[in-house]
């Protein structure tokens, strides 16, 4: 028997093994597995080929229900709001892919957002079900993103992070400190917060390390050049606004601005600006910049 053909939009399929349970057929299962989803809309998915087996065919409307059945299924969001912007390809090797990701576009697929992903996008232009994001930025966050686009080599690039191997540089502009003294370092330990998408800074050890610097001065605003030595959610905007100057336009920090939606001509005024490493496959020294620009 032949091994089965995973497409690019196989790879990109969520997977569900069957959980124990009283079921006559798969449908059954994954109706009340994911009550959200009505019996019809399985049934239409199903009838368009978007429900897998293991060997990545569409299952039969009547396949019977098997404890452990591996099953492949496809998130969808019925009318998908496009974002309109635009991401560019910034270098690709058959190892790694660097993007410059615009503000308000996700990274990966997460809540109402699947297509309409950094990710998704680059498959779909590269042809490469492979790639795989080395990091996240913050969807309301601009500037660089690295994707390993080669399983073999992953783990060599995945390996700069958790290592401190890979200097991460990001602008902001935010409201004047005349009063502190810079360069300065901030450390302090984050923990959630509420709302539950919020970080917020708790007692205890550090666990976050930013690096700040002055770059630029105009009148009531500055600009600033960060530099995480951590990588937390949310890390630089928790840490300007407990500085007292929270970064323009940011819809969270230091407060939640209640019925917020995306403005895109007020994004964030935060960018991860600059990447420099030693390319653990190449040995060569990269250095990547941002053609994005904040403007005042």
């Amino acid at each position: 028997m032949p091994a089965p053909v995973f497409t690019a939009a196989h790879r990109q399929a969520s997977t569900l093994y069957l959980p124990p349970g009283p079921w006559l057929t798969v449908l059954d299962c994954l109706c009340e597995r994911f009550s959200a989803i009505s019996r019809e809309q399985w049934l239409d998915r199903i009838a368009r080929g978007k429900v897998l087996d293991a060997d990545g065919q569409p299952i039969a409307v009547d396949l019977g229900y098997r404890e452990g059945l591996r099953i492949h299924y496809f998130r969808e969001v019925p009318n998908e709001t496009p974002i309109p912007v635009q991401e560019s390809i910034l270098y690709a090797n058959e190892h790694l892919v660097v993007a410059d990701k615009p503000h308000f576009l996700p990274v990966t697929p997460a809540g109402e957002y699947v297509e309409q992903t950094l990710l998704r996008r680059l498959i779909r232009t590269l042809d490469n079900p492979e790639l795989v994001p080395l990091h996240r930025i913050d969807r309301h966050t601009a500037g660089l993103v690295l994707f390993s686009a080669n399983k073999q080599t992953r783990s060599a690039y995945q390996a700069l992070f958790p290592t401190r191997r890979i200097e991460k540089r990001y602008e902001a502009i935010a409201p004047a400190l005349p009063d502190m003294a810079f360069p300065r370092v901030h450390k302090s330990r984050l923990v959630d917060g509420e709302p539950f998408f919020r970080m917020q800074e708790g007692e205890g050890p550090s666990n976050t390390e930013t690096r700040v610097e002055v770059s630029e001065q105009n009148g009531g605003l500055w600009r600033y050049a960060l530099y995480p030595v951590t990588g937390k959610k949310h890390q630089l905007r928790v840490h300007m606004a407990a500085l007292g100057a929270g970064i323009c336009n940011d819809p969270f920090y230091p407060d939640v601005l209640k019925d917020a939606v995306d403005d895109y001509a007020n994004p964030l005024k935060l960018l991860a600006q600059g990447l420099r490493f030693i390319d653990p496959v190449t040995g060569e020294e990269r250095v990547f910049e941002s053609r994005i620009t904040l403007d005042w």
